[in-house]
């Protein structure tokens, strides 16, 4: 491993690993460890607030800086109010937007059921809440006694270990996707190379989309593929009921049109 690759390691140590994009890297912690180690300023980490900010002034020898700052009150240990985001079940409409928003899976729910949040994994990163629809997401307090240090560095290990398989998750369904993406365009291959440097991530592999280019056809040749996809259904349709073979013949002759006309024979 190289010195750069272990610096980067060290910084998103320190950082919460609540992916939340406050600090201007929409695609995580990570992503941020990574500019701070190639010089950007270290005290955007909004929920890690001030303790964090000091922390990694003190492992990159850098002089300390304000942290930047937050909506919510100051804890007892110098960082913002843990917050959760809870669903106002009666209120939702099964979309699935805030459950494919969420860094580490913390919602459950499929389309048009309800859903519901598992407050003890929610980060409160608020990501969940813009693709709502109905508004029907809250923000409250975390009501939690303020966790120990060895409580807060095994809650990030558990974050990042269900990000990156997060992260897996969605680079395998990127080929098939349909719906909506939510979420800011993820730098999976970041993940990937860092996954591979320690056992204490889910290894990320990258998935290959098979270049197959697409067939255009001009309007004069659409129109004759519909008739001919018309025509060949009808005629299916009348030899399922009764075979003829002079239609079956007819069939065949419209099935290898069509092959000719989408390039296929």
């Amino acid at each position: 491993m190289n010195s750069q690759i272990a610096l980067i390691q060290n910084i998103d140590a320190l950082l919460p690993q609540t992916q939340c994009g406050l600090c201007g890297h929409r695609d995580g912690c990570l992503p941020y460890a990574k500019s701070i180690a190639e010089g950007e300023a270290a005290n955007k980490c909004v929920p890690g607030g001030q303790p964090v900010a000091d922390a990694l002034a003190k492992l990159l020898g850098r002089e300390r800086l304000t942290a930047e700052a937050s909506v919510w009150p100051i804890q007892s240990d110098g960082r913002p109010q843990r917050m959760k985001a809870v669903i106002r079940e009666d209120e939702c409409i099964g979309c699935t937007k805030c459950i494919n928003a969420c860094p580490v899976d913390a919602i459950l729910g499929s389309g048009k059921l309800m859903h519901s949040i598992l407050t003890d994994l929610c980060t409160g990163c608020e990501l969940c809440i813009p693709p709502c629809p109905v508004d029907c997401i809250d923000l409250v307090e975390d009501v939690k006694p303020v966790p120990t240090d060895a409580e807060r560095m095994s809650e990030q290990k558990d974050l990042r270990q269900r990000y990156y398989a997060h992260i897996q998750r969605e680079e395998l369904r990127r080929l098939h996707r349909k719906g909506p993406v939510v979420r800011a365009e993820i730098d999976t291959a970041l993940f990937a190379q860092f996954s591979q440097q320690t056992d204490a991530v889910p290894e990320i592999q990258m998935v290959e989309k098979a270049d197959h280019p697409a067939v255009t056809h001009d309007a004069k040749t659409t129109i004759e593929l519909a008739k001919l996809r018309t025509q060949i259904k009808k005629l299916e349709k009348q030899l399922s009921v009764r075979e003829d073979a002079n239609k079956r013949a007819q069939l065949v002759q419209l099935q290898q049109q069509l092959q000719h006309l989408q390039g296929e024979a």
